[in-house]
């Protein structure tokens, strides 16, 4: 039987949608929230209205000592690792148990489904294109939520303090173990804003050049998609794709630029999409 973690830092305004989807999952062992550094009440209400879930009030907010703290409560595999402010589809925690006890995954994921509907004009353009990725679309990227069988939590031994947590795992296995399982999904909110979404893009960068820097993968993360992208520069999605490329090009030096000052990071949050939505 699986169990999940949500690890959770002032998630006041989205729990419930989270919990209520998870509480919605047959066959799950045990859910653990790990709050962490919360000066919310994240905490009380998960306590207080979610008793059948496990709490764990933590007074330092790292998200990779939460997913440590929360994995000693474990003790069913797989386990699924949940952003807070997301939800699951109905039946993906099952789905997704099946495909992986079939033993050719040790790394999965549910499908990112991404609302823009609130987003701006440029964000939504932003997101079309960059759904449409094959690296995106295939490789456990951008769903907020992994799923790690037994196997595949031993390729390491803890989670490091490393801002992309998700990253970093990925970059454990190659592409053949790892993948999205389609007829599930993740649901998550898109900033609302150009200023959120290059945050929240800048966040996931930098994350990527420390575990380079770092040398902690231990697989290549191949991305050749420029040819896609220069021959799509002509296709009828050229406006886009030229958006895309800006604001990608923006990420990239402002990622560059925080480097330098890796140090003195401060988590960049999107408070934006920070709201409860339904689906």
């Amino acid at each position: 039987m699986p169990s999940i973690i949500v690890p959770a830092h002032n998630e006041a305004t989205v729990i419930r949608a989270c919990l209520d989807s998870l509480l919605k999952q047959a066959g799950v062992d045990r859910i653990i929230v790990a709050c962490n550094g919360c000066t919310d009440n994240t905490a009380a209400i998960v306590q207080q209205e979610y008793p059948q879930v496990i709490c764990l009030d933590l007074p330092t907010p790292s998200k990779v000592n939460a997913l440590n703290e929360a994995e000693k409560q474990v003790v069913a595999w797989p386990v699924f690792y949940i952003d807070a402010d997301t939800k699951l589809s109905a039946g993906a925690v099952q789905t997704i148990t099946e495909v992986m006890s079939q033993g050719s995954l040790l790394l999965a994921a549910p499908e990112p489904v991404i609302d823009t509907s609130r987003s701006s004009w440029l964000v939504q353009q932003y997101y079309k294109v960059w759904l449409s990725l094959p690296y995106i679309r295939e490789g456990v990227v951008a769903t907020c939520s992994f799923v790690l069988s037994a196997t595949g939590r031993q390729r390491f031994t803890q989670f490091p303090q490393v801002i992309n947590d998700d990253g970093f795992v990925r970059c454990q296995f190659a592409a053949h173990e790892r993948g999205n399982v389609s007829g599930t999904q993740v649901f998550i909110q898109a900033p609302h804003n150009l200023k959120s979404l290059i945050k929240i893009k800048t966040r996931a960068r930098l994350g990527n050049l420390q575990l380079a820097a770092a040398n902690l993968c231990t697989q290549a993360q191949e991305k050749p998609y420029s040819h896609i992208m220069r021959t799509r520069l002509f296709s009828k999605d050229f406006l886009a794709v030229g958006i895309y490329l800006l604001i990608a090009s923006l990420i990239r030096l402002r990622a560059k630029q925080q480097f330098k000052h890796l140090a003195n990071y401060r988590w960049e949050t999107d408070h934006s999409s920070r709201q409860t939505s339904s689906h």
